[in-house]
């Protein structure tokens, strides 16, 4: 099993990278696993505390269940990854039936700032972006999908997204083994990820 972590920070666009990557390669033989899914389970606290959560700060991430989840799938076994709604900023009781693939993907912002889950992954890739980019994608993304107004979006921005990105995301690009600029000149970049992967799966 060929396991990549995709970090970067919020609204970098590991997703669109993630598509790109899978684009090329059968469906049969990758599977993805979002580190959004694996935020700490918050059933003891009330929905104000809960939307108080600093989501993202490392100890937001429920490390553990993913190293472990990861194990079991390299080892053949089927996981059943956490659902999480971040309307109600909490794990929903529903899970996702994950079976082992030749490639795995992980991705997400804070994944390389775990030492555990970082000797997991075959390969490292940080995607970068404008900071300002970034800002604009999270706002359109926040306000269309998660229900948040633009003030509310802008403050967290300011208040954590930033000092966060700067403290534990910016320094983790040192442990990548790629850094892909997320714009029109990233595809050099995209076809040796695809190169790689294709190697080792064939």
């Amino acid at each position: 099993m060929l396991i990549i972590g995709i970090a970067g920070g919020t609204g970098s666009g590991k997703t669109t990278v993630v598509h790109q990557i899978m684009n090329e390669l059968p469906h049969t033989e990758v599977g993805i696993i979002a580190q959004d899914s694996y935020y700490k389970e918050t059933s003891n606290l009330s929905y104000d505390e809960r939307t108080k959560i600093n989501f993202d700060h490392p100890k937001s991430i429920d490390f553990e269940l993913l190293v472990s989840h990861l194990k079991e799938l390299k080892v053949g076994k089927t996981i059943n990854q956490p659902v999480y709604s971040f309307i109600t900023h909490n794990r929903t009781d529903d899970t996702i039936s994950t079976h082992p693939r030749k490639v795995m993907i992980v991705e997400g912002i804070l994944i390389l700032s775990n030492p555990e889950l970082r000797a997991l992954f075959d390969i490292k890739i940080f995607v970068h972006a404008d900071s300002d980019e970034r800002l604009i994608r999270r706002l359109k993304r926040d306000i269309a999908e998660r229900g948040r107004d633009m003030q509310e979006v802008l403050n967290r921005y300011q208040n954590t997204l930033k000092p966060m990105h700067q403290q534990f995301i910016e320094p983790t690009k040192a442990f990548a083994d790629i850094i892909i600029p997320n714009d029109k000149y990233n595809t050099v970049a995209i076809d040796v990820v695809r190169a790689v992967i294709n190697q080792r799966i064939l």
